[in-house]
């Protein structure tokens, strides 16, 4: 039986996930892939490989950078495993 190819990565996907699961008061999805034609990773279409998220959520509240950003990699993970190669993650503090 034929397996399907995973679905690309697109921004509005990421954004959705995010929105779903972290409740960002603060969200900036950026597909960089392009500046990393024929890098290690790249796709030959030219994105959905490299993001670059800057990113502000209540679910942040007390934690270590280590802790917030593994928040927003497990959020991420599914489209880690469909070929997202770098993510860059900024946290954005909220006053």
């Amino acid at each position: 039986m034929p397996t399907s190819s995973p679905a690309p990565v697109h921004v509005a996907r990421i954004e959705e996930q995010l929105r779903s699961r972290l409740s960002p008061s603060h969200l900036e999805v950026i597909d960089e892939s392009a500046a990393h034609a024929g890098h290690a990773g790249a796709n030959a279409e030219g994105f959905g490989s490299h993001f670059r998220v800057r990113i502000a959520s209540p679910a942040f509240a007390g934690k270590s950078r280590v802790a917030r950003h593994r928040l927003v990699y497990d959020a991420m993970q599914n489209f880690i495993d469909d070929g997202l190669h770098a993510l860059a993650i900024e946290i954005i503090e909220t006053p």
